[in-house]
């Protein structure tokens, strides 16, 4: 009989969410009988019960909060009934891995822990961080609960993946991980997700340059930096030979069509919502220029945000905040605005537009990399090399490996 290893994803559903299907692919490949259990799409993956490309998919209707800290606590509370159900039922396996937010998991993983399974924590977000960033709230009550969970689950865990090298400082320093256990798997774009397409010139309105934003439109995504430094570009500038497209969904959509409306930038900006893979090709490759808005914030300045690699991988140049990671994964592919700045931001795109020699250069140097060193490939390497030290059977003792209780299994 293969190995089971079940992975938990709460906040999206697969194989919707790339980064947990590539996983789920390479554990395929590797020998694993791979479950999920996850939440039912908004307008994927609807099905409760599938088996796909060999990876057995257990879902639950879930409907994603909105609003303040409350619908979090309602929507993850419902979720966990799901996880903690579906993986019961599911019954014995070898590995259970999961994927935050929210850092709740860890209880589905210790219940399955007795059962004689390995606990992976695959580290996405920054919770803690995530929490200031979305409420502003400052570190009241509900922040140090953040701290709590993500101090237990770590505690919890016999291996961590992060997704880039801030994080595996953080698992190490703030987690108290040992670093043999933690392992970088970077977020790559997916295969069959983005690739170099025909480009569509109708797509830039009649104008003469498109510029896109690709991603989630929430609170910490910096999406209204960008509404805003269009306004810059428009006014202070004169620029009017560009639209731009932003393609995704999230909590901020509607605020965000208002301010475009508020700002008089409706004829210039088009809100596409969540597109098929076809037409984010066609974007993407018809682009001449990327927006990553993010601010500079304690949660963005060290996390990999996806959508870099899926600029880069298309060979676009990309304009971005100056942040600690996304100049690591970028570099040259992507020019850097003083954090949180629309003038400068705005700037730069100018900047873009005026020197098509640059952005041309910029392009093939991003996607080089974005095809070399950050291919989904060398991440495959990391995650299997984190199993390989799950391969050994669990001894009966629940306790931790850091330093006493049960030995490490050897590699």
């Amino acid at each position: 009989m293969p190995p089971r290893v079940v992975i938990l994803n709460e906040n999206e559903s697969v194989p919707f969410d790339t980064r947990v299907w590539q996983e789920c692919q390479a554990l395929r490949s590797d020998g694993w009988e791979v479950h999920v259990i996850c939440p039912t799409g908004h307008f994927e993956d609807p099905e409760l019960e599938t088996e796909v490309e060999g990876v057995r998919l257990h879902r639950f209707p879930l409907r994603a909060a909105t609003g303040g800290p409350v619908g979090y606590l309602r929507e993850y509370a419902l979720a966990l009934f799901h996880l903690l159900r579906l993986a019961w039922r599911l019954g014995p396996v070898d590995v259970v891995h999961a994927s935050n937010p929210p850092d709740l998991m860890f209880l589905v993983a210790k219940l399955l822990k007795r059962r004689g399974a390995w606990f992976v924590f695959d580290h996405h977000d920054l919770v803690p961080e995530l929490y200031l960033s979305r409420f502003d709230r400052g570190q009241d009550a509900l922040y140090r609960a953040t701290r709590w969970l993500e101090r237990k689950t770590f505690e919890a865990a016999d291996v961590a993946i992060a997704t880039n090298e801030s994080y595996r400082e953080i698992a190490v320093d703030r987690g108290g991980m040992d670093p043999g256990r933690v392992f970088v798997v970077r977020n790559a774009p997916a295969d069959q997700r983005v690739r170099t397409v025909t480009p569509d010139p109708a797509l830039a309105e009649g104008k003469q340059h498109l510029l896109c934003y690709l991603g989630t439109m929430g609170p910490q995504d910096g999406v209204d930096y960008a509404v805003r430094a269009l306004r810059t570009l428009r006014e202070v500038h004169g620029r009017e030979d560009w639209h731009a497209a932003f393609i995704g969904a999230g909590d901020c959509l509607d605020e965000l069509k208002q301010l475009a409306a508020d700002l008089g930038l409706e004829s210039m900006v088009t809100f596409t919502g969540r597109v098929s893979n076809e037409d984010l090709c066609r974007y993407l490759s018809t682009a001449d220029i990327c927006l990553a808005p993010d601010p500079r914030n304690a949660l963005n300045d060290v996390s990999s945000m996806t959508k870099i690699v899926e600029y880069m991988t298309v060979g676009k140049p990309i304009v971005s905040f100056d942040l600690r990671e996304t100049r690591f994964t970028a570099q040259e592919a992507a020019v850097y605005a003083e954090p949180n700045s629309e003038r400068d931001f705005a700037k730069l795109i100018v900047n873009l537009l005026d020197d098509p020699s640059e952005r041309s250069r910029m392009g093939k140097v991003g996607q080089a990399r974005a095809l070399g060193e950050l291919s989904w490939d060398r991440s495959r390497e990391a995650l299997l090399s984190a199993y390989k030290i799950l391969r050994a059977p669990r001894p009966v003792t629940a306790s931790r490996w850091r330093g006493k209780g049960r030995p490490a299994p050897t590699v």
